[in-house]
């Protein structure tokens, strides 16, 4: 059926427009009624829910390619391109579009059943396969209008979508503020949008490729950055030992575990997120196809791309194919929020994408609400909270992207590659649609959020510092050094490393020389001491086969620990050629006795560092969410085995010094709750129990002062986006008129398509100036209220008289966008939480 489709393709289109520029006036040609009466015309069985017609008598002319080009100049569709048995008016199919555009779980079998309901007769699946086949055809119809209609507005230049879609991030003026971050945007996979693979020996009749869309990034572009990511035990280095993961349990320990970077303090807490698991750990049931998919949106919501994720769960591939086309078409100073964005900062840099990365000034960072669950250390780097120019975002826009695509899942995990995604890509046209109509409720809500923050953050900062008498200017001091204090933490100062490598190859050469003479010693010891050579006879050979084993074994061991000494040999002389060291050290040397005191301290260092970083991280988060004081909830609680793992290795190193260190009691520890009772900290090399920002007050403070600097920013973002989004508004319009003025002279056909969409378009803009007509009349508005002029343009956009409508009451910000699901998921998580059980102090 495909490919007889293809060849009418376009006498349907040009059909379909002409049918569309007449009007539906043809509508009614019945049987009883026919329009005209030649040999060509026939009769067919239709479908439609709004007249009930059952049959229909259909003109055609001598010159008509097919029953399916007369069928839709008549406002009817067949479900087959030749000799159709059925046809579905086009009215019906488009209302059915429209409601999967509301409902997108709506399905082919439930309209079909509308469908049979309404004209009274039984449901048969016949009829949802002409319905699935009928609709398949009119998307395709639409999808070629839609190409000749951005073609006629001069939209069909490569990336017009993403590079025009949200007037607000892309709109850019001329003299327009400086923002710290052209495009901020979000990435995330999601699994509900799974595809069933062929089962068993079936056969898949539908074996069409969708290749029309321009939000689905293609397999072989994604596939070509698969082998970008290298394993993580490649990028460990022994040699330089910093700091061990924290998530490591004590039935995990690992002491050789090293980093070459002190980021990877902030990266561990990814560890826990599946997304960071190793490409190994992400299989899928081989049943699934498509394992969902990977997608990007702008901090408006607007789709960017999404990418397939075929037979694996979320690896890196589909983050590092986003990053690529962010480079190459957003171009410089990005802000990505992924929830490991702290992990795969260093993926990027590690791949083909990280020296472009850094060179455009881009960056990433973890979304607010997953950014709670990572460690301290983490946060202090990657948090939007503590990132200057990121505003307010809190980059949780994919989480309502997927709660929304999940009403789709039902109706496409069994459906065709070919369908599956041309449902998806109309998914994401509706979305798109929506977030336009919104997002001007969004910079509105967004303004009176900052400014709600503004004044009332903002006072109780300013009592806070006349409080503790400080300043701004402490304020940022302090921020700054707690910033450089956790990326330091960890790390230890330059020694000569070259001489503790040089004492531990001694120290192993010093082992095997053992171990090989005691291999020596047993395997000549199993020779008898009366040992003649002689011929043996057959029961001594019997004998002597018994024992031969075991002399293979000790002459086998031997020979292995022969080897080893001896490339440990080689290895020594080749260091002491190296440091031009004429006379071993041994024991007794004085050289060798200040490496091991210092290698000795080292140890405990590292562990008093480990379990700093531990106490302190921890500590910091629970007073964060105000609960270090309720009860006897203490950290121990939330991070029992790593710092019981961690306070072992600490007792085992502090008795290995000289003096030795007493033993710190793991009963104790676990009922401190702030650092000011963590006196062992004073011990290590950087003591943070002085510093201003260990103090609750000043943190408290610290926290308020980046809430409010963030809601200055935000105001400051809202102000070029409403600027943009007004201007925008009023160059389209223009360009509106000049469009349909000259297709209208022109006498072109698509004429009436693009003036139908240009009307639909302006009644969204019409509402979309409402809002900002509200946003510049707001108390504490500080941006321009006139338009500017967009940047390749002499002149500013030109003011329209257009009549704004006052908003109603249902309409105001604070109810847009609320439906009764959205109220009726609120009510469980209510409902959920007031159940959750409430740990009281024993």
């Amino acid at each position: 059926m495909h490919a007889n489709l293809d060849p009418l393709l376009p006498t349907l289109i040009k059909n379909y427009i002409q049918w569309k520029a007449i009007g539906d006036s043809s509508f009614g040609a019945t049987p009883g009624h026919p329009i005209a009466t030649t040999e060509y015309d026939f009769e067919i069985t239709v479908l439609d829910i709004f007249s009930l017609t059952t049959s229909a008598t259909i003109p055609q002319q001598a010159d008509s390619v097919s029953m399916a080009d007369a069928l839709i100049q008549y406002g009817y569709l067949g479900n087959v391109p030749y000799s159709p048995s059925i046809a579905t008016s086009l009215r019906t199919l488009e209302h059915f579009r429209l409601l999967r555009l509301c409902k997108p779980s709506f399905s082919v079998e439930a309209f079909a059943k509308v469908i049979c309901d309404s004209y009274g007769i039984p449901y048969h699946r016949r009829y949802r396969t002409i319905l699935a086949d009928t609709f398949d055809i009119h998307l395709t119809i639409l999808r070629h209008v839609s190409k000749q209609v951005d073609a006629a507005l001069g939209r069909d230049t490569p990336n017009w979508r993403v590079l025009n879609s949200c007037p607000p991030c892309t709109y850019e003026l001329q003299d327009e503020p400086r923002l710290q971050f052209c495009r901020m945007y979000v990435m995330d996979g999601g699994n509900s949008a799974k595809r069933i693979t062929t089962l068993g020996d079936r056969h898949v009749g539908d074996m069409r490729n969708f290749n029309e869309s321009d939000y689905l990034l293609p397999h072989d572009y994604v596939d070509s950055f698969a082998n970008e990511v290298q394993h993580r035990a490649k990028d460990v280095v022994a040699s330089e030992p910093i700091a061990e993961i924290t998530s490591q349990s004590p039935e995990e320990d690992n002491d050789n575990l090293a980093v070459t970077s002190t980021n990877v303090m902030a990266e561990d807490c990814s560890k826990n997120w599946k997304a960071t698991a190793s490409d190994e750990k992400k299989r899928m049931w081989a049943i699934f196809e498509e394992t969902g998919i990977f997608v990007a949106a702008c901090r408006h919501g607007f789709i960017l791309w999404y990418a397939d994720m075929v037979r694996s769960g979320e690896l890196a591939k589909y983050p590092l194919a986003i990053i690529s086309k962010v480079l190459d078409v957003l171009g410089e100073r990005s802000l990505g929020a992924y929830d490991i964005g702290c992990g795969f900062t260093s993926t990027i840099e590690n791949s083909s994408l990280g020296e472009n990365f850094r060179k455009m000034e881009s960056r990433m960072c973890v979304d607010a609400f997953h950014g709670y669950a990572h460690n301290y250390v983490c946060q202090t780097k990657n948090h939007p909270l503590g990132i200057t120019g990121a505003g307010l975002e809190d980059f949780e826009t994919i989480e309502q992207i997927f709660s929304a695509s999940n009403q789709l899942a039902t109706v496409t995990h069994y459906s065709s590659s070919y369908r599956h995604h041309a449902l998806l890509e109309l998914f994401f046209k509706q979305w798109d649609e929506e977030k336009y109509l919104n997002v001007g409720t969004m910079i509105l809500n967004n303004y009176k959020q900052a400014l709600g923050i503004i004044n009332s953050d903002g006072l109780v900062l300013q009592q806070a510092m006349n409080s503790l008498r400080i300043h701004l200017g402490e304020l940022e001091t302090w921020h700054a050094e707690e910033v450089e204090y956790f990326c330091m933490l960890g790390s230890e100062p330059e020694w000569d490393v070259h001489a503790m490598a040089y004492v531990e190859l001694l120290q192993e050469m010093q082992e095997y020389e053992t171990q090989s003479s005691n291999a020596s010693t047993r395997f000549i010891s199993s020779a008898p001491s009366d040992y003649v050579f002689v011929v043996l006879s057959q029961s001594q050979q019997r004998t002597y086969a018994a024992e031969l084993s075991h002399t293979r074994k000790l002459e086998t061991h031997r020979r292995y620990t022969a080897e080893k000494l001896d490339t440990v040999q080689r290895e020594v002389i080749a260091m002491e050629v190296k440091l031009g060291i004429t006379c071993r050290w041994t024991p007794s040397t004085h050289e060798y006795q200040e490496t091991m005191k210092y290698m000795a301290t080292r140890k405990y260092h590292r562990a008093l560092d480990n379990l700093q970083r531990l106490v302190v991280q921890c500590l910091f988060e629970l007073q964060k969410l105000n609960i270090s004081q309720i009860g006897n909830y203490s950290f121990a609680q939330t991070h029992c085995k790593a710092i019981q793992s961690a306070v072992k290795k600490y007792n085992e190193a502090a008795s290995e010094i000289d003096p030795p260190r007493p033993p710190l009691e793991w009963s104790r520890v676990s009922h401190y709750n702030f650092l000011d009772k963590f006196n062992l900290l004073q011990e290590t090399r950087q003591d943070i129990c002085e510093k201003p920002c260990a103090k609750p007050a000043i943190r408290e403070t610290m926290r308020q002062y980046l809430r409010v600097q963030r809601a200055k920013e935000e105001i400051i973002c809202c102000n070029v986006e409403a600027c943009r989004l007004h201007t925008a508004i009023l160059d389209k319009e223009a360009m509106f008129s000049h469009i349909l003025k000259s297709l209208e002279d022109d006498g072109e056909l698509i004429f009436f398509i693009v003036k139908d969409y240009c009307t639909r378009h302006r009644l969204v803009n019409t509402q979309l100036l409402g809002r900002i007509s509200q946003l510049y009349l707001m108390e504490g508005f500080t941006g321009d209220t006139l338009p500017g002029t967009h940047i390749g343009q002499s002149s500013p956009a030109l003011p329209l008289d257009l009549q704004v409508q006052p908003l109603d009451d249902e309409d105001t910000p604070g109810n847009i966008d609320e439906d009764d699901e959205v109220r009726g998921d609120i009510e469980m998580l209510i409902e959920y939480i007031s159940e959750l059980p409430v740990a009281h102090s024993m």
